[in-house]
C-alpha cells in the first residue's frame, strides 16, 4: 500500500546492530530515568521498582505484536498502516496521530532538559534558568534535525557514538550501586510486590508513567523502510531493546530506593541521577551522570524525530496528510518536507513552553500527556497483531501465546491505564493529552472525504503473506531456503 508512489526512501541502510542502537536510543535510558523517577517516585513511592516490572510484561507484548506485524508489512508507518489495515482506516489514522503529536511534545518536554543539563555543566546556578536553557535546547534540537536530514546512516553513526558513551557510564554506576555501603534503606523484595501501591488508581498512575520510560523503542519500526532484511530485524532489535533497558530502568530505580531519602529525592526532581551519582562517587559521579543524562537526551530527541517525520512521510505518501510530507530529498533519501514542518513547529511550541512555568512543572503535565497518547497506539497495535493473524494463532502453541495472547492482554493493559489514569491526571495533562488526538479529526475527515486510497485498504491477513514467498533482499531463493532451515537470522550483528 503506496509503496509505489514516487521516490522512496533510502533501502537497505541500517543493520541489525544498528537496529537495536537504535531501540535502545529511542527508550532513552538515562533520559527516562532523570526526568521520570521523581515522577514515579511521587506517584508510587517505594512501588517504583514494581511498577517498571508490571509495565514491562504488557509491554514486551506490544514489542512481539510490532515483530509479528512488522513480518507482514513493511511501512515507515508502522502502527499506522497496521492498525488502519486490520481494524479500521480511521483507527489508523488516529494511531499514526497519537505518534505524530506525542512525538511533538516529546521534543519540547526533551529539549528542555538537554538545555539544562548542558548548562548545568558549567555552573550549577544556570540549570534554572528557563530562558536560557530554551536557548541551549533548541540549539541541540537543529543539530540533531540537520543529522536526521543528512540521512540514515549519519543518524546511526551519531547515535553509536552518543548511546555507546551513555551505555558505558549508566553500567558503570550500576555496579557502583551495587558495592556502595552508605544506604539510606536496606533493599526489600516487597518493592516487587503490590504491597506498596495506593490501590488500584495508585497502580495505573504508576504503569502510565512507567510506560513512558519504555516508550521508543518501535523507532526500529519506522525505519523498516531502510533496513536489511527488515521483516526479521526490526521486530527482534525492538525486542532486545526493552529488555536491555528494562534491566537498566530496575538496577537505577533499586538503587534509588535504597541510596537517596526521600527528602532527597523530593528536592531534585529533575536532577535525581546526578544526585545519586554524587552519592556513589562523590566529586565526578554527579558530572558524569549528567553527561549520560545529556546525551541520552539529545540522541532520543533524534529517534524522536524519525519516528515524527516517517510517520508522517507515510501520511503524505498514502494522501491522509498534505502530500508534500510524502517527498524525499534527491541527494539525501529522507523525507525533508516533513523535517522542516516538524522542526518549525517543534521550535515554535519550545518558545511558547516558556510561558507554562519551570522545567520541572511543563516536564511533569507533558510526560502524563504522552503517556495517555502511547497508550492508545501500542494498545491498537496489540489488537491489529491478533486480527491480522486470527487464521494462524492455532497453527503452533508460540503462534498462539507471542502473536496473540500476550500482545491482545499487553493491548488490554495499555486501555485499561488509559482510562483508570484519567480520573488522577492534572486538567492541562488531559487536554494536551485528549486535545492533541482530538485536533487529528481534522485531517482525518478532510483526507477521508477527498478520497484517499488509504481509507479503502487491502486487508492485512498473516495467513496471504506466506512466509516461504519472501526473500531477503540480496538473498537468492536458495540462500533465503538454507537461513529458514537453520533458523539462524541473516543478519550483520
Amino acid at each position: 500500500m503506496g509503496n509505489n508512489r514516487g521516490r522512496g526512501l533510502q533501502a537497505n541502510v541500517l543493520g541489525t546492530f544498528d537496529t537495536v542502537v537504535m531501540a535502545i536510543a529511542g527508550s532513552a535510558p538515562a533520559y527516562s530515568l532523570a526526568a521520570t523517577t521523581a515522577v514515579l517516585v511521587g506517584a508510587v513511592g517505594l512501588a517504583s521498582p514494581a511498577a517498571l516490572l508490571y509495565c514491562a510484561i504488557p509491554m514486551l507484548g506490544i514489542a512481539l505484536a510490532f515483530s509479528y506485524l512488522s513480518r507482514i508489512d513493511t511501512n515507515a508507518g508502522a502502527s499506522y498502516s497496521w492498525v488502519g489495515r486490520t481494524l479500521h482506516p480511521f483507527l489508523g489514522f488516529i494511531s499514526g496521530w497519537a505518534l505524530v503529536v506525542s512525538a511533538t511534545i516529546f521534543m519540547v518536554a526533551g529539549s528542555l532538559p538537554a538545555g539544562s543539563m548542558t548548562l548545568s555543566l558549567f555552573d550549577e546556578g544556570l540549570a534554572d534558568n528557563t530562558a536560557l536553557s530554551t536557548v541551549v535546547g533548541a540549539a541541540w534540537f537543529v543539530a540533531m534535525l540537520l543529522v536526521v536530514l543528512g540521512g540514515a546512516r549519519l543518524t546511526v553513526r551519531a547515535q553509536l557514538i552518543m548511546s555507546g558513551v551513555e551505555l558505558a557510564i549508566l553500567v558503570l554506576f550500576a555496579v557502583g550501586a551495587v558495592l556502595h555501603t552508605d544506604n539510606a534503606r536496606p533493599f526489600d523484595w516487597s518493592w516487587l510486590g503490590f504491597s506498596h501501591f495506593d490501590g488500584v488508581s495508585g497502580f495505573a498512575s504508576g504503569a502510565l508513567i512507567a510506560a513512558f520510560y519504555y516508550w521508543g523503542w518501535d523507532v526500529t519500526s519506522n525505519l523498516s523502510e531502510e533496513t536489511k532484511d527488515s521483516r526479521r530485524t526490526t521486530g527482534l532489535a525492538g525486542l532486545i531493546g526493552v529488555g536491555i533497558v528494562f534491566l537498566l530502568f530496575e538496577a537505577f530505580t533499586i538503587a534509588v530506593n535504597v541510596i537517596l531519602s526521600s527528602k532527597q529525592i523530593q528536592e531534585n526532581d529533575a536532577n535525581v541521577l546526578a544526585v545519586l551519582g554524587e552519592e556513589i562517587w562523590p566529586g565526578w559521579g554527579g558530572k558524569l551522570l549528567i553527561v549520560s543524562v545529556m546525551l541520552s537526551t539529545i540522541a532520543t530527541l533524534e529517534t524522536t524525530l524519525i519516528q515524527v517525520t516517517r510517520s508522517l512521510f507515510a501520511m503524505g505518501r498514502d494522501h491522509t496528510m498534505p502530500s508534500a510530507l510524502g517527498k524525499v530529498h534527491r541527494t539525501w533519501n529522507t523525507p525533508y518536507v516533513a523535517i522542516t514542518v516538524v522542526g518549525t513547529v517543534a521550535l515554535l511550541m519550545l518558545v511558547a513552553s516558556n510561558a507554562l512555568g519551570s522545567v520541572g512543572d511543563i516536564l511533569e503535565n507533558a510526560i502524563a500527556a504522552i503517556g495517555l497518547q502511547i497508550a492508545v497506539y501500542y494498545g491498537l497495535a496489540g489488537l491489529a497483531v491478533v486480527v491480522a493473524y486470527r487464521k494462524m494463532l492455532l497453527k503452533s502453541p508460540s503462534n498462539f501465546l507471542f502473536g496473540g495472547l500476550w500482545p491482545f492482554l499487553g493491548a488490554l493493559f495499555m486501555f485499561w491505564i488509559f482510562i483508570e489514569s484519567l480520573s488522577d491526571l492534572s486538567n492541562a495533562s488531559i487536554a494536551i493529552g485528549i486535545g492533541g488526538l482530538a485536533v487529528g479529526l481534522v485531517p482525518m475527515f478532510w483526507y477521508w472525504r477527498q478520497g484517499s486510497d488509504y481509507y479503502r485498504p487491502a486487508n492485512l491477513d498473516a495467513s496471504d503473506v506466506v512466509e516461504t514467498d519472501y526473500i531477503p533482499d540480496g538473498y537468492t531463493a536458495a540462500e533465503a531456503e538454507r537461513s529458514r532451515v537453520h533458523e539462524g537470522l541473516p543478519t550483520d550483528f
